[in-house]
């Protein structure tokens, strides 16, 4: 199956089909960060579609856009849809990155931030709070990404917020290998209700600190386990696409 490496963001299909295909991305997206499809694996549409349990080829193709939109798929010739793959190296440049960003958005963030907002950003704190007290490690990461988010959308800078959103969604599988560690887990939410208490008192400059504080000691937790996973210490990054025999047939599918 041929693609084209050339990806912009797909419009979101009307009705049923929109909504099979954004149902198919959720779930790749989830099988993605957890690790159950690994950097560099190439996607058998057949497969992916039973795993799926039966989501037919068209919404599944979709969904592969939108993920190689936001990076976590590569559209490769005559390979079609791979799990794009990270070295240690540009996973940690990707870090300093969303420090900046988020740093930067932490004073106008506090200047800007509504009570509504603040009312939400608490909501979602008391959810991500219930999630590690359960267990639930997928959906604690999943809102703990979208306090984050709310926190720089509060700055009031779409251009901050588009970048910042962009980044976090490329790198979503290497943040989430840290949260895997208990003792780190459990400092990350205690870091969480420091920083919504900054938020609230508007205390720009405090808050700014305990963000650079809080993802550097992340990212410390997260390179020490990435440094044991093969696939990302180096040893491989996104494989190139093997091209097909002269007078022969497509290389077989890998299974998903």
């Amino acid at each position: 199956m041929e693609q084209d490496t050339q990806v912009t963001a797909p419009r979101k299909a009307a009705g049923r089909d929109g909504m099979r295909t954004e149902q198919a991305a959720a779930r790749l997206r989830t099988l993605i960060v957890a690790g159950a499809l690994t950097p560099g694996q190439r996607l058998s549409e057949r497969v992916i579609a039973e795993q799926l349990e039966g989501v037919s080829r068209t919404p599944l193709r979709e969904a592969f856009k939108i993920l190689a939109a936001e990076g976590l798929l590569t559209l490769e010739p005559n390979r079609g849809a791979v799990v794009t793959a990270l070295s240690l190296a540009e996973v940690e440049a990707a870090i300093e990155v969303l420090i900046g960003l988020e740093t930067m958005a932490a004073e106008p963030a506090c200047a800007h931030v509504t009570d509504a907002e603040l009312q939400a950003i608490g909501a979602l704190h008391a959810r991500m709070v219930a999630a590690h007290a359960a267990g639930d490690l997928m959906s604690y990461f999943e809102i703990n990404q979208a306090i984050h988010q709310c926190m720089v959308d509060a700055a009031r800078n779409p251009v901050l917020s588009r970048i910042y959103a962009a980044e976090c969604a490329r790198i979503r599988r290497y943040r989430y290998a840290g949260n895997q560690q208990a003792g780190r887990w459990r400092q990350a939410v205690q870091e969480h209700g420091e920083m919504l208490a900054a938020l609230r008192d508007r205390a720009g400059p405090l808050l700014r600190e305990m963000l650079r504080k809080h993802h550097k000691g992340g990212w410390a937790v997260s390179r020490l386990v990435l440094q044991e996973d093969p696939l990302t210490n180096g040893a491989q990054t996104a494989r190139p696409a093997r091209r097909r025999p002269r007078g022969g047939s497509a290389p077989s599918s890998a299974a998903a």
